[in-house]
């Protein structure tokens, strides 16, 4: 009995490969229905018909977005609108993605500027501390010599 069954999971085995390679592009669907792969389509008219119908309903309704106070403020800034009163009651999500990235632009153009006006600032600072010689390591000594006197001093004053 066990070599027998063994024998039947072996030979469905042995089929279940050879389906793979002999047709690779064909597969079982969970309807049991035939499907190509590969870019191939099998399936019947109807529902492809149907698809094609539901889809031509969606192109030509756009979903809308009733914009928040925030995105409001995002859009007279990104320039796509003056005032908010010119702003409608429902727009796009890509009106409302473009705005964004146009805002995100200007605020990463912004941080560059005050990122090199603040390195020529610190170049500047530099340049009058290197004049007045203060270095980091004048400034280390003398904070050095200034503990050694602090702590020698409370030296004294304890064994007094």
């Amino acid at each position: 009995m066990r070599s027998f069954r063994g024998l039947c999971l072996a030979a469905g085995n042995c089929l279940r490969l050879g389906e793979r390679e002999v047709f690779p592009s064909l597969r079982l669907s969970r309807k049991g229905d035939l499907k190509m792969m590969k870019g191939f389509c099998t399936k019947p008219q109807e529902n492809s018909k149907a698809q094609s119908q539901t889809s031509e309903v969606y192109k030509s309704r756009v979903p809308l977005h009733k914009p928040t106070p925030w995105e409001k403020k995002i859009m007279i800034w990104s320039g796509r609108f003056k005032r908010e009163d010119e702003i409608p009651e429902t727009i796009s999500f890509e009106m409302l993605d473009a705005a964004k990235n146009r805002v995100r632009v200007k605020v990463s153009y912004i941080m560059i500027a005050l990122t090199l006006l603040g390195c020529a600032f610190m170049v500047f600072q530099g340049k009058q501390a290197a004049k007045r010689h203060e270095t980091l390591t004048s400034l280390n000594l003398e904070k050095k010599a200034r503990l050694r006197k602090e702590a020698e001093e409370a030296l004294e004053s304890k064994t007094e």
